[in-house]
């Protein structure tokens, strides 16, 4: 008689934060779909991910939750009071409201106005690698990965100069509350960077109402001021989206594809020879690295996957990173970068339907340059020291990278 084992999830176990990828291949193989310890479902085979995603009758607000992971929630209530109202963020609202929030914000987000930000984006990752020059050496999350996207989102809203290591902070405390496991210091630490983050972004808007310009924060302001049904804390809660949970995922995508092209040299030399290569370069990448790993649904009806029953108001979390390394959509050498490979932009690193990120196109942008860009002026770049992780289940990503670049 065969003993079989049980397969959990468990991203607490010894080296999931490095590499996570042999954990999720046993689940897409045994238990694809999942029903955690943690009280959610799991999904990860690439086509029940993707059917989930694209199900415009699922839902993304908590409101729909009923069958809560109790402890979790009392975490939560502990660390953000019992009053907390939820985000009104796109990414948190079904339709009507998101899709009004998100026509709203997409004005600033055309190919157009994308577009227009390349001389800005090919000049702030020029000056980055100027300074690695004279250098020799890099810290390539702190001097190209995080200060790129914060940068271009400033100039996007139209922000006043922040201080970048202080927002980081906070962006990283606030973005742990998107993982599956949390401690309670951790949910305390995220309370209290929510509120810094709130208070510096109310000031902002302050600002930038006795200030208007040509900017996506002036547009947001005068959409709200205009009859548009945009309240002072939808405002804040999209610009805080933008600035916080889009600024971490790009932050991922630069810094970790860098470290995976440097550790794959052949791959990097394809690339670094064939500038024609980068964009698709960059949607392999995504597929590859997974700058978001999960996506989560919630039920509104009784649904079955592959044979499981999965009731109405379940916590889902569809997993991406696992559906973007399916070898069952990806052929047998998924596991491993092919910068030339067809079908890339098939990976669901965005999400997919009604919820498709809203800013893909400019963090595939900020990725086309500063990769190519950095391959290129450096050939002989080097890594010198061990990667260090950042430890998030799901914002996945190189938090240090040390490099020589001669």
């Amino acid at each position: 008689m065969t003993d079989i084992q049980p397969v959990f999830f468990n991203p607490l176990e010894e080296g999931y934060a490095e590499s996570p990828w042999g954990h999720f291949d046993e689940l897409r193989r045994n238990e694809p779909v999942h029903f955690s310890l943690l009280g959610q479902w799991f999904l990860f085979r690439y086509d029940d991910v993707s059917a989930l995603l694209r199900d415009p009758n699922q839902s993304v607000e908590d409101a729909n939750i009923t069958h809560h992971n109790e402890d979790r929630l009392a975490q939560f209530r502990a660390g953000f009071g019992e009053d907390a109202e939820p985000s009104t963020s796109m990414l948190g609202r079904d339709a009507p409201d998101h899709t009004r929030l998100r026509r709203l914000v997409s004005k600033a987000f055309t190919p157009a106005a994308i577009a227009a930000l390349r001389p800005v984006i090919e000049e702030l990752v020029d000056e980055a690698l100027n300074t690695m020059d004279e250098r020799g050496t890099t810290e390539i999350v702190h001097d190209l990965a995080f200060p790129l996207p914060f940068d271009v989102i400033s100039v996007m809203l139209g922000m006043p100069e922040a201080d970048k290591d202080q927002v980081a902070a906070w962006s990283s405390a606030i973005v742990k509350t998107l993982d599956p496991i949390i401690s309670d210091e951790e949910i305390f630490a995220a309370a209290e960077a929510d509120e810094k983050m709130s208070s510096l972004l109310d000031e902002v808007i302050a600002w930038k109402r006795a200030n208007p310009a040509d900017d996506l924060l002036t547009a947001l302001i005068q959409a709200e001021e205009d009859g548009d049904r945009l309240s002072a804390r939808e405002l804040r809660d999209q610009v805080s989206l933008l600035f916080v949970a889009g600024h971490e995922t790009t932050v991922n995508l630069i810094g970790t594809g860098i470290y995976e092209l440097l550790r794959d040299p052949k791959q990097a030399k394809i690339l670094r020879d064939n500038p024609s290569l980068d964009v698709n370069a960059v949607d392999e990448l995504l597929r590859f690295v997974s700058p978001v790993q999960f996506s989560r649904r919630i039920t509104t009806s009784d649904i079955n996957v592959d044979g499981y029953s999965i009731d109405k108001g379940s916590v889902v979390l569809t997993g991406l990173a696992s559906a973007n390394r399916d070898p069952a959509k990806w052929g047998d050498d998924a596991e491993r970068i092919d910068v030339q490979r067809t079908g890339t932009a098939q990976h669901v690193s965005f999400g997919s339907g009604s919820h498709y990120c809203l800013g893909s196109s400019l963090a595939r942008l900020e990725a086309q340059v500063a990769i190519g860009r950095f391959l290129r002026r450096f050939p002989d770049a080097k890594i010198v020291s061990e990667a260090e992780w950042n430890g998030r289940i799901n914002l996945r990503g190189v938090e240090r990278l040390e490099l020589s670049v001669h």
